[in-house]
């Protein structure tokens, strides 16, 4: 059975209404067509794992896609401030956890990570949580970790909405499973 926790920390450290100024200025390295929007492709260039490796693709049109509020397939500086926040936020938690340095979690790590979180799973999960993303080294980075992470609890937050009796089950329809899985019902 599995928890029903919430993600670390507050929110956005910047002042209220505004912008930090050291994240403005990251926003405008970042921003590499000076268009005032980033898009994944320019967030990925900017992103770093522990190991040196730049965040995927995937992490990064996921990351869009949460902060992205007017759904134009970019973020602007407001949007960004709120996304640094979040990477901070997760940057911290793994490396609490990635306790040799390696800029990747083994499975050890991987269960205390998620454990802290509220959330228990099988042993077998995580086997195919490593599997997904790392079949040869078992081992996660931090953009892969932040993927999964907001998955886990996107899915949570989504089947605690149809778990009425909050006993770890819920009866979904073959559409609606279908929508939660790819992220298009909530």
């Amino acid at each position: 059975m599995s928890g029903y926790p919430g993600q670390p920390g507050g929110g956005y450290p910047g002042a209220p209404g505004g912008v930090d100024p050291q994240v403005a200025e990251w926003f405008n390295a970042v921003d590499t067509d000076n268009s005032g929007q980033i898009d994944a492709k320019e967030l990925g260039q900017a992103l770093v794992n522990g190991n040196m490796s730049n965040f995927s693709e995937e992490a990064c049109r996921m990351m869009i896609d949460m902060f992205d509020r007017d759904k134009t397939g970019q973020i602007n500086i407001n949007e960004f401030g709120a996304l640094f926040g979040f990477v901070t936020q997760w940057k911290t938690q793994f490396e609490a956890y990635d306790v040799s340095k390696a800029g990747t979690l083994g499975r050890e790590d991987l269960v205390q990570a998620i454990t802290s979180m509220g959330y228990k799973f099988s042993n077998t999960f995580y086997d195919n949580l490593l599997n997904k993303y790392s079949p040869r080294e078992k081992r996660i980075t931090m953009d892969n970790f932040i993927v999964a992470s907001v998955q886990i609890k996107r899915l949570t937050d989504s089947f605690r909405n149809r778990d009425r009796q909050m006993n770890g089950q819920a009866t979904l329809q073959y559409e609606d499973f279908v929508g939660l899985a790819m992220g298009t019902h909530n």
